[in-house]
C-alpha cells in the first residue's frame, strides 16, 4: 500500500506553559475579596456539550478507521496494508449513539444526488471517501461495488453515496472535478466506472484524457464538460466533500461508513455484507423497539 497518502491536518497542542506561583494575598486582605469566575450560562453549557458530542463522534470514527487499517488480513487502503474491520465488533455496541450521529452528519440522502445510488430512504447508507489514483478504490469499484448494487441497492436495502477525497495531488483533484462535471450531465457513475476500469495515475488523468473518458462514458456535451471541470463550482463541490472527510478523521482511501460505522480499505465482499447486515438489523431494532411511553403512564 502506498505510503504517500496525506494525513488529515491536526493542530498540535502545545504543552501549557508553567504558571508562575500565584501571588499571595496581602496580609490585610480577606479571601472573600477575591473575584471568582462567573459560571457559564445555560446556553454556553449547551453549546459546549454539543461541540463535545461532535468531537467524540469524530474521535470514535477516526479511532475505528485507525484500528481497521492496522489489523492484519487481505484488505487494503492506500495508506497501510491490512484487513480492516468494523469498529466495536467485539462489544454490544455501547457506542451506537455515536455511530448514529456519524451517520446523521454524513448521510445526505438527497433525492436527486448524481453521486448517489439507491433510494434516499434505504435503511442503510454506505458513504465512500475515495481518490481516483487510489488502486484499492479501483479494486472496490471493480470487485465489490457491482455485487453490492445487485444484492443490496437494487433490493432497496442500501444506498451508496460517493465523496471525492483527492489526496494524491493535482491529477486526483482534476479527476475528482471531472467526475463532478460528468454528474452535471447525469453520467457520474458511468464516468466513475470508466476512471476505475484500470489504475490511472499522473498524465493518464490529463484534461484531454479525461475528455476522452467522458466521451466513452456517454457524456453528451463535451464543451460543457470541459467548462464544468474548470469551474469554481466544481472546485467548491470537491472541497466540500474533502472537508467533510477531514472533519470525520478520514486520512486514507478508500474509507467507508456503513450505517455510521467505519470500514477501511478494499475489503472482501463478506466484510461489506457483515457491516450492511449489522446496520440493517440495528435500524430494524430501533424502528421496532422505540419506546412508547413508560409502563403505567
Amino acid at each position: 500500500m502506498s505510503s504517500s497518502a496525506k494525513k488529515s491536518p491536526k493542530n498540535a497542542q502545545k504543552p501549557n506553559a508553567q504558571k508562575p506561583n500565584a501571588q499571595k494575598p496581602h496580609p490585610g486582605k480577606k479571601k472573600k475579596d477575591r473575584k471568582t469566575p462567573n459560571a457559564p450560562s445555560a446556553t454556553g453549557r449547551r453549546i459546549a456539550a454539543a461541540g463535545a458530542g461532535v468531537a467524540l463522534v469524530v474521535a470514535v470514527v477516526a479511532a475505528g478507521l485507525a484500528i481497521a487499517k492496522s489489523s492484519g488480513g487481505s484488505g487494503g487502503s492506500d495508506d497501510r496494508d491490512g484487513r480492516a474491520k468494523t469498529a466495536a465488533t467485539a462489544s454490544a455496541d455501547p457506542q451506537q449513539a455515536l455511530f448514529d450521529e456519524a451517520e446523521r452528519m454524513t448521510s445526505h440522502r438527497e433525492k436527486n444526488d448524481p453521486l448517489a445510488l439507491g433510494k434516499p430512504d434505504a435503511p442503510v447508507v454506505l458513504v465512500e471517501y475515495a481518490d481516483y489514483q487510489c488502486s484499492f478504490c479501483g479494486r472496490f469499484t471493480r470487485e465489490s461495488q457491482p455485487e453490492l448494487i445487485r444484492k443490496y441497492v437494487d433490493e432497496g436495502v442500501l444506498r451508496i453515496e460517493f465523496r471525492n477525497f483527492p489526496i494524491f495531488g493535482d491529477p486526483s483533484q482534476r479527476a475528482a472535478r471531472a467526475s463532478w462535471a460528468a454528474g452535471r450531465q447525469g453520467r457520474f457513475w458511468q464516468f466513475h466506472d470508466e476512471l476505475y476500469a484500470k489504475t490511472r495515475k499522473g498524465d493518464a488523468l490529463a484534461e484531454d484524457k479525461l475528455v476522452d473518458m467522458a466521451r466513452t462514458a456517454g457524456v453528451g456535451d463535451l464543451d460543457r464538460f470541459r467548462a464544468d471541470l474548470k469551474s469554481d463550482a466544481s472546485e467548491e463541490a470537491v472541497k466540500k466533500d474533502q472537508q467533510e472527510g477531514y472533519r470525520l478523521g478520514v486520512s486514507s482511501t478508500p474509507s467507508f461508513l456503513v450505517g455510521g460505522r467505519p470500514l477501511a480499505g478494499a475489503q472482501p465482499m463478506k466484510e461489506f455484507e457483515a457491516a450492511i447486515e449489522q446496520a440493517r438489523l440495528t435500524k430494524a431494532a430501533k424502528d421496532s423497539g422505540k419506546p412508547k411511553g413508560r409502563p403505567g403512564a
